[in-house]
């Protein structure tokens, strides 16, 4: 009785293993791959390829409830080929959506700054607007006298100090503050300047002020026609 008991279970054994090893094999790698997607956000970038990820493996269940478990494994790993898609499908919609995040940002930032620069730029104008009002109500002879009042305020002589040239003194803040204006003092000071390249400490420098427009621009053009002293 035992040696048939034992037999018995031997064969009971071999038929469920027999059993076992026709089971759809990718099933739970398909449903996996399903669960896997879905938290990925399938349903909101990739709908339609998520349906028909779940219609292969409805169709693979429905196979191997009739028992026909070779057909429902090869609906499975239609699955999960689809599952891939669907992976691909959402990284490229997530990436777009990063672009479209990133562009809609950059051009919010773009509308900001135009509409600060629209606001300085009122700002300077109506300043402008403001300062032209109040020279143009500030009598001629006021605005004269504040000229010439600026003009006392500056030095009319320049002590040469060692290692100064001609455009080092007309730079100074307090002389022109233009390098390119050199020829003026070396005009104003021709009785004792021989050449503009040789002056000499504690030498006392005439400046002249009162300047008009062509000085100017006959100093600066004598400047670029001859060699920086």
């Amino acid at each position: 009785m035992k040696v048939r008991a034992g037999i018995a279970a031997l064969v009971t054994i071999a038929v469920l293993a027999g059993c076992a090893s026709r089971l759809p094999v990718h099933r739970v790698d398909a449903l996996t791959r399903f669960s896997a997607v879905r938290m990925m956000g399938a349903e909101k970038y990739a709908a339609p390829e998520l349906a028909s990820l779940q219609q292969a493996i409805e169709a693979g269940d429905a196979l191997m409830q009739s028992g026909e478990h070779e057909m429902a494994d090869s609906y499975y790993l239609l699955a999960i080929r689809k599952s891939e898609v669907v992976e691909r499908s959402i990284a490229r919609e997530r990436e777009q959506e990063r672009e479209m995040q990133v562009q809609s940002e950059n051009e919010r930032l773009a509308h900001e700054r135009q509409k600060a620069l629209e606001v300085l730029k009122r700002e300077i104008a109506e300043k402008e607007r403001e300062e032209k009002k109040r020279t143009e109500k500030t009598p001629q002879p006021v605005r004269d006298k504040e000229k010439e009042k600026e003009a006392r305020s500056l030095p009319l002589h320049h002590t040469v100090k060692r290692g100064e040239s001609l455009p080092q003194i007309a730079a100074q803040p307090d002389v022109y503050g233009d390098a390119a204006l050199w020829p003026l003092l070396y005009r104003a000071n021709r009785d004792q300047i021989r050449d503009p390249g040789r002056i000499w400490p504690g030498q006392v420098l005439r400046i002249p002020r009162n300047i008009s427009r062509d000085d100017l621009a006959e100093a600066r053009r004598y400047a670029q026609e001859r060699p920086t002293p």
